[in-house]
């Protein structure tokens, strides 16, 4: 259904995408048909757990008691009700989750979830502070659409795999490697994060019409050329992300779909005080004692990285979405909870599974994936995008299992 704007967010910049920029954000609720529905932006991923309760407290009292990651790292409320904005807007203010409400929706920074712990990358928490700051300050990024997105990686490679409009890859010496788009190429930068605006302000200098730069700028040329950069070739990166389970220095958990009740968010936060909501439905959480992987995991939080659970996704389906022909994530759920036998198969060599309610395919992974798509007379099974790769039948089993009822 279109965006619900609120009576408190300011006038909009737009660029002449042939319609308005319809991404939720804190101030400008999105009408489902569960209710209103509000994403909070959360630059890195990075929550302290006081901003948590406050999270999890408006859940409760303002909307349907849970919280939902989102594929960027932010945070979604639902359920709430039209009128919620202004009691919403003043609790994130209180907490210093809305610091603007001019940028709200265009501050879309990602950020590798255990840099500067130990094994990983550097620490890219300045980072993340300094481009939200520049973000905020920048007249002209407010023309950036909702979609726009940073990806701040420590040189691992895992948010560099993200798709993002301008992807920063820490280098030695507090360096980095700037990617425009889908560009095979990555100009060193001296400056990364003011690099990294000044590539945002001249995608909206191109006057496009275009929400993404890979939309205007495939390969990056165009914007390489205005910011004087000497591109190169892109350098391999392993692209691993962090499973569920310890890891040195923290726990990584995983939220079912990416949502979880008020009360597993309040028990997160009183596991330590700063968290990180990663891209992939989890949250790293720094110096966590490993001995709490029990309680959390008896809390219905996912922590073993051999489940059937990991690498599955799905998307809002109904009752939240007008568009789905089924409640996805429901049938989804009791299919994964009934193929426990496929626990312990290794993560790395199964295709993600992606369970979608329409042909929009809403948040399905990048790259390969078996693909499960409801049809409104059960569920059609392949793989997405076409590849030669080839599904393994553990993989096509559990998609199997999902639909119950294939076509």
């Amino acid at each position: 259904m279109s965006p619900s704007p609120s009576p408190f967010e300011p006038a909009p910049v737009r660029a002449v995408r042939g319609r308005d920029d319809a991404c939720p954000g804190a101030l400008r609720l999105h009408a489902a048909d569960d209710g209103a529905l509000a994403r909070v932006r959360v630059p890195g991923g990075l929550l302290s757990s006081d901003q948590v309760r406050v999270l999890a407290d408006a859940a409760t009292a303002l909307g349907d008691g849970r919280l939902e990651s989102t594929s960027r790292g932010n945070v979604q409320l639902r359920g709430l009700a039209a009128d919620a904005g202004a009691e919403l807007g003043a609790r994130l203010r209180s907490a210093g989750l809305l610091p603007s409400d001019t940028h709200d929706r265009v501050r879309n920074i990602v950020a590798s979830p255990l840099a500067g712990l130990p094994g990983a990358g550097a620490d890219l928490r300045g980072w993340v502070r300094q481009l939200d700051e520049l973000l905020q300050g920048s007249e002209s990024a407010r023309a950036l659409s909702g979609r726009f997105l940073f990806a701040l990686d420590d040189g691992t490679g895992d948010v560099a795999a993200l798709d993002a409009d301008v992807t920063l890859i820490a280098q030695p010496a507090g360096t980095a490697l700037l990617r425009l788009g889908r560009a095979a190429t990555a100009a060193p930068v001296a400056d990364p994060v003011r690099a990294a605006l000044a590539a945002a302000e001249a995608f909206v200098r191109l006057d496009s019409g275009s929400w993404r730069v890979r939309e205007a700028d495939p390969d990056g040329t165009l914007l390489a050329a205005a910011l004087g950069l000497d591109p190169r070739p892109l350098p391999a990166l392993p692209g691993t992300r962090p499973v569920v389970g310890e890891h040195d220095g923290a726990l990584c958990v995983g939220l079912r779909f990416g949502r979880a009740s008020a009360e597993q968010w309040r028990l997160l936060a009183a596991t330590v005080d700063e968290l990180r909501v990663t891209p992939w439905r989890g949250v790293v959480l720094p110096g966590a004692d490993p001995a709490r992987l029990p309680e959390l995991a008896a809390a219905g939080l996912r922590t073993d990285p051999h489940s059937p659970w990991e690498r599955a996704t799905a998307c809002t389906g109904s009752p939240g979405c007008a568009k789905s022909l089924a409640d996805v994530r429901t049938e989804a759920a009791a299919a994964l909870d009934a193929t426990a036998g496929l626990a312990g198969l290794p993560v790395p060599p199964l295709l993600p599974v992606h369970w979608s309610g329409c042909e929009r395919r809403c948040g399905h992974p990048v790259g390969e994936w078996v693909d499960v798509l409801a049809t409104g007379d059960g569920y059609r099974i392949s793989q997405l995008p076409g590849s030669a790769t080839e599904v393994t039948n553990q993989q096509m089993a559990a998609a199997v299992a999902a639909a119950r009822r294939t076509t």
